[in-house]
């Protein structure tokens, strides 16, 4: 419950995290039928990195602040245009009212989730501290494809699945307040879901700092019952310190056909573009997989000029 986003909108993070939905939005919508959005934590929506709190740590301009300009600025190599699906999350950014002149507003997942659905998908979106479940009804107030609950999101599982159109996708994105014991409560929600509803599509971002904390999760997902499970991983420190933020992941349960495809080039231009003081490294592989298709490699580095 002390947990703030503003702090941290737009970090290198949430650009994986956001990426990798924008991705999962785009397959949902390759079909023509409706599809529904479950948010388990929602946030208040929207940030403004002008305000105190995004000023304070300044995290924004070591991530999406770095996709605005490409080609320039002391971590830029000649790369080429950004990957096709960044260009359209990040001009998707840029088409928010009050980011005209500039990127002045940081969408949160309800506010991205919002801007990519069409008018017959909905979403479900949960909040349990009150100010910010607030700030949800405020921004869709009138928007009705977009439901606040201010409630545990874990719990409201139970009561949200399987959603009316059956299918979609539940983001599970918890403030890790609980820090390791957060793993029992996702593996907890999740084995409860996928009970409920077995064909639907889960994503969950984890954090990186030491990678012991972060293994034994990942061995539960490649046991967890889904039919597949990809890992797509970003770290631009080494995950050996519990110090800071090293790195960030997002695992996709029953992830949709050629997701990992999609998501290749955009992981790769994203190590290029958010190394800091060594090269960032990037992971695309499966941790559970219903073919005996070969993965692909499991780790790449950005090397750049320093």
């Amino acid at each position: 419950m002390n947990y703030r986003h503003a702090y941290h909108a737009g970090n290198f993070a949430d650009v994986l995290k956001h990426v990798v939905l924008a991705a999962l939005i785009e397959a949902l919508k390759a079909k023509p039928t409706p599809f529904a959005v479950v948010d388990t934590h929602a946030g208040s929506g929207c940030y403004a990195l002008e305000g105190k709190e995004a000023q304070k740590t300044g995290e924004w301009r070591e991530g999406v602040g770095r996709l605005l300009f490409p080609d320039v600025g002391p971590h830029a190599e000649t790369g080429g245009a950004l990957p096709a699906l960044l260009r359209r999350w990040l001009d998707g950014l840029l088409a928010l009212p009050g980011n005209e002149h500039g990127l002045k507003l940081y969408p949160g997942s309800p506010m991205q989730a919002a801007l990519a659905m069409r008018d017959t998908d909905s979403a479900q979106l949960c909040e349990l501290h009150p100010e910010e479940a607030a700030r949800l009804r405020e921004l869709f107030g009138h928007d009705r494809r977009m439901h606040v609950h201010q409630r545990d999101g874990y719990e409201a599982l139970g009561a949200l699945l399987p959603p009316k159109e059956k299918r979609g996708l539940v983001l599970i994105d918890p403030p890790y307040e609980a820090q390791e014991a957060e793993y029992r409560l996702i593996e907890q929600a999740l084995k409860a879901a996928l009970a409920r509803w077995p064909t639907g599509v889960y994503a969950v971002w984890y954090p990186i700092k030491l990678r012991s904390q972060v293994q034994p999760f990942l061995r539960w997902l490649g046991h967890c019952g889904a039919r597949r499970v990809l890992r797509a991983e970003l770290l631009v420190h080494p995950d050996d310190s519990p110090l800071r933020l090293n790195g960030s992941g997002m695992a996709i349960l029953n992830a949709p056909w050629k997701l990992d495809e999609a998501l290749r080039e955009p992981l790769r231009a994203l190590a290029r573009l958010l190394r800091q003081e060594r090269p960032a490294e990037w992971r695309l592989d499966w941790l559970a997989e219903e073919t005996a298709e070969p993965s692909p490699p499991p780790l790449s580095r950005s090397r750049g000029r320093r």
